[in-house]
């Protein structure tokens, strides 16, 4: 089957390498979205007040109403910042998903393929980034599979972290490119080096 054969004793376990064979993957469709995490407030977490507020502004009126003095002043500034404390909140996260669905048209199933999931210049065609994954996913002989990674960084330097912008997809044209495939048989395609 393999044009060439390359045998690597790796662990006690044989791997034959195909290093001109096509893999036989074929990329259906792929994409890359940006989500932010943490932004909106829950519109059903309740009155304006929560417990913990209610709680020390109860202890602070009856420690006024007793006559606290200027403890009393010290322990409801305390209240206060640490209240503060608890509404301020964290930043937004932002992560990225790429998704690429891989059909196997090989005799094998798939058991893991390493992917780059790479971002280029529209009008130059330079590379402006590059996303390398390894996904370890039984894809059976004629089947399809939608592989999915969610990760913190950017296709490119380009694309904001920080804003929600619709038009990052327009600044660069995508590619997939197959690095290495590893099938049930133990045969295992790696792209040539360039």
């Amino acid at each position: 089957m393999c044009f060439k054969l390359i045998l690597l004793m790796f662990l006690g376990a044989t791997l034959i390498v195909c290093a001109q064979e096509p893999p036989n993957v074929e990329v259906v469709k792929a994409s890359w979205t940006k989500m932010r995490i943490g932004w909106e407030r829950d519109p059903f977490s309740g009155p304006l007040e929560n417990f913990d507020e209610m709680r020390s502004r109860a202890r602070n009126e009856r420690r006024v109403a007793t006559g606290g003095g200027e403890r009393a002043k010290r322990e409801a500034k305390a209240d206060d910042a640490n209240l503060a404390k608890q509404r301020e909140q964290k930043p937004p996260q932002y992560y990225f998903i790429y998704k690429t669905k891989f059909k196997n048209n090989h005799t094998a199933a798939i058991t893991q393929i390493d992917w780059d999931y790479i971002f280029y210049e529209r009008d130059t065609e330079n590379e402006l980034g590059r996303q390398q994954f390894t996904s370890d996913e039984h894809i059976a002989p004629g089947k399809t599979k939608e592989l999915t990674v969610t990760i913190t960084s950017p296709p490119t330097r380009t694309v904001s972290v920080t804003s929600l912008n619709l038009e990052e997809h327009d600044r660069f044209s995508e590619k997939i490119m197959l690095v290495r495939v590893q099938y049930a048989d133990g045969r295992v395609w790696q792209a040539p080096e360039h």
